[in-house]
Order: C-alpha cells, then structure tokens, then sequence
C-alpha cells in the first residue's frame, strides 16, 4: 500500500510538478490531461511563482492574443491616439457651392457610425456648403484592403466576429435591417438604402402573443457574386415591438456612400454623385478632420466585448505607422513583435496572424503572455487594469463570475475557439495582493477548461 502511494506520488509530481496540491487536485476531478492545458500564476509585484505547468508550451492562444495587439498600440501610439478621417474637395467653392468632387481619405477609424456621418454632415453645412456637383471620391488605400466581407472563418459567416477589416469602416460592417408590424401586417425594411443585398419578405401576421416563435423572424441568408440575398420567414406577432437584425452583409465603403449621401441630404445639402474609388487628388483641399474618440477607449471596448474588428484596424495600424501604408497583416505581425522586444517582452515563440486571435495558426505560451501582462501593469496600473473584462461586473465575464467569490476581483481577457478555452489577465486575493495569471487550455471539451479557469481563479482569491 505505502509502495502505491509513493509510486502515485512520484508520478503526480512527474505530471504536475509545478502546482500546488490543490491544484492538481483540480485537474485530476475535471479529467484534464497534462498536455491540454498551460497555468502560470505569479506575484504581480514581486515575480514569486505561485503555480507553473507546461509554461512554455505553444498553445492555440484564440482572443488572448488581443493583449499583445492592444497593449503595443498604447506603447506606439499613446493613450490619447485619434483615428482621423479626412475630407476634402476639388474644383471650386464658392457662392455654398462645392463645382467638384467629394474627397473622403479614411485611415482605418473602426468606430466610424452613421451617427458620426450626421455630425459630419452638419459641420459641413457650417461651413457654408450647400451643393456639391460631382461624386464621392473614397480613398480607402491606407489598408490592402482584401475585398471581402466576411473571414468566413466558421460556419457562422454572417456574424460580426467573422467581419473583415476595411480602411473606410462604417457601423462595425453590419448592416441593419428592421421588421415591425404596420397595419396588420408584417414589413421588412433596411436601416441604410443599399444596392448590395435584397431582403425577401415571407413573414406572416398573427394576432398571438409576442413570445416564442412568434416573436422572431427566421433568417436564410445567400451570396452570390459579392451580393447577399436576405430571405425572412416565420409568423410574427403584430404586438411585437420593432425588431432590429444586424447581419455581415456588405462592404463598409458602400455602406458608407449611401448613409453618408443621406446625411447630407438631411442636412440640406445638395448631392446626386456618384461614388469613385481612388486617391486623394494632388489638388484637393481640405475642409475638416473627424476624429475618433481616444484610443484607450477603443482598447478598453476591445479588450471587453473581445471586438475582432477593433482589433484588427488596431493591428493593422502599426503596420501602416511602423512600415508604411498600404497595411498588412504581415506589417502588423512586424510591428508587435518589434514594439514589444523594444520592451524586452516579445517572446520568439508567439505568433501573432491577423491581432485578433480568431485563427488556428496562432500560437503563444502562458510564459509569453504573462511577461506582457505583468509589463503593461507596470506600465498603466490602473487603466491598463480596468481595459479588461471585470469579474461579474462587464465584458466577457459578466455573467460567468456573476455570483462568485471573484466578483469585482478579477481582470481577465478570455479566448475562445473551436478546442480552446484561454483566460489570462489579474487576480486579486484576500491579501489584497494582485497575482497574475494565465491558463490556457486547448482541448475538445472546452467546458472542462472552463471549469477549471473559474476553479483556479477562485482558489486564488480565497488563498491569496
């Protein structure tokens, strides 16, 4: 019996040398394998280890990789960065009348919204423009941009995770429409006049309550060719309220000729151009710049809501600041890496793609991450520390630590993709210290990395 127990513990020391017993305690209960997972957990402010396991090992890293994106935007281009985007005209102003073109030059603003549109067109009315004669000329070259809409990364090829990056964004790439009851029946109507999908109505009125499947219309979406076929169907309460569909159906650029076209047309100034993709013509002058809100907002929102686009505007940015436009994925890639070994923090191993994680080729170790997660704290404290989803309080562990011991005492950034489940970020314990962690586990059963995510950052509180 004692030969037993001594073999056990040679081999649990052998499997997990690096965790304390509670740990691997954990580990044994959930049924997880030594190679599926990563746990690296240490004092943020001394450096102590408190827990390792297969620290080094590459793992798929999925939204965690938002970290490196987001933390070396802040080093490059500071808290306080503003995407703009910047108008112009040709030909002649002069008695409110622009006898030219439109020129719209966009750098990648991925927060631009119909909202701003307005305000645009208003500040243009202020300065006197009542007419324009000619078209709308986009000059979307500060990105190589791809032409696609969506990644087409899974199956989910409509949804706004999957929305492709464009240097003229407008409304995070969704597109719009609403369905509502208007005199007994059901009509479908879209939220910017666009040429680039149809929507089919095959919606029927019933007079039942609001609830169920009655509540909802069912959406079949095809492409053909670049342009999206919308078909709706199902039986719709006509006492439901106005429902709001937001789909990845079109590109940004076109979105944003129509809505900016009707912007000013609201504004009362005259426009029936057409739009003309190009660049910024030698002769043009300038009439404003709208700016972005600051940068450590769009982190902030990045880091919560794990927002891919965000990310990747972010990321191609460096690229474009680091190494000249047109943007790259592979500038970006050299940007990061570059930023964060000026830091002394960039691990070799990592391999960043595209800045948002939402790929299978990426890959990084918890060593990696928390070198940079115990850099950027060192770096921004506090507003470094509240970019991230905050336990049971915002973001993407809102309701995960909604009632638990690790309520407002947890930063995290989570990771998920088909076979991984990540987490890594800063745990406070009882003691009031700050450790941080990260734990990433790459497996087909991903709740059993969840599990044992909120298990661990649990422990800490309560022991720590």
């Amino acid at each position: 019996m004692r030969r037993s127990i001594v073999v056990w513990s040679l081999l649990a020391v052998t499997l997990w040398g690096g965790l304390p017993r509670s740990l691997t305690q954990m580990l044994e209960r959930n049924k997880i394998k030594p190679d599926q997972v990563s746990i690296l957990i240490r004092s943020t402010a001394t450096g102590k280890t408190v827990a390792s396991h297969n620290t080094t090992r590459s793992f798929v890293p999925a939204s965690v990789m938002k970290i490196y994106t987001t933390y070396s935007a802040l080093l490059d281009l500071g808290t306080d960065f503003r995407w703009p985007t910047k108008l112009y005209y040709t030909g002649r102003f002069s008695g409110g009348t622009i006898q030219g073109d439109l020129v719209v030059e966009a750098f990648g603003d991925p927060t631009l919204s119909s909202r701003d549109l307005t305000r645009i067109a208003q500040r243009l009315r202020t300065l006197g423009i009542r007419k324009i004669t000619g078209n709308m000329v986009l000059d979307r070259t500060f990105f190589a941009n791809s032409g696609k809409v969506t990644s087409g990364f899974d199956r989910n090829r409509y949804s706004e995770y999957n929305a492709m990056p464009d240097a003229l964004m407008l409304n995070d790439h969704m597109s719009a429409f609403y369905v509502q009851p208007k005199n007994g029946k059901i009509v479908a109507s879209k939220g910017i006049p666009h040429d680039e999908y149809t929507i089919v109505n095959r919606l029927h009125a019933t007079s039942q309550a609001c609830k169920g499947k009655n509540a909802w219309p069912y959406v079949n979406i095809s492409t053909k060719e670049g342009y999206a076929n919308v078909v709706l169907t199902g039986t719709i309460s006509t006492r439901c309220p106005r429902r709001r569909i937001s789909k990845l159906l079109t590109h940004p650029h076109v979105s944003f000729y129509h809505a900016f076209s009707d912007a000013l047309h609201r504004s009362g100034i005259a426009f029936n151009g057409k739009m003309v993709l190009g660049r910024l013509p030698r002769q043009a002058r300038a009439l404003m710049v709208h700016h972005s809100r600051p940068l450590q907002q769009i982190v902030a929102k990045t880091l919560k809501k794990s927002n891919n686009l965000y990310a990747r505007h972010i990321f191609l940015l460096l690229g474009a600041q680091n190494f000249g436009a047109p943007a790259t994925e592979e500038k970006g890639a050299r940007a990061v890496a570059g930023i964060l070994s000026a830091r002394g923090v960039w691990d070799r191993s990592t391999r960043i793609v595209n800045g948002s994680g939402l790929s299978r080729k990426a890959r990084t170790s918890a060593t990696a991450l928390v070198r940079v997660l115990d850099d950027a704290y060192k770096r921004y404290k506090s507003r470094w520390l509240t970019s991230l989803s905050i336990a049971g309080k915002d973001g993407t562990i809102r309701k995960r630590f909604r009632n638990s011991v690790a309520k407002g005492r947890a930063w995290m950034k989570t990771g998920t993709l088909n076979n991984a489940k990540n987490i890594a970020g800063y745990v406070k314990g009882r003691s009031g210290r700050l450790y941080t962690v990260a734990i990433l586990y790459n497996g087909q059963e991903r709740w059993k990395g969840s599990t044992l995510q909120n298990q661990i950052i649990e422990w800490i509180v309560r022991n720590k």
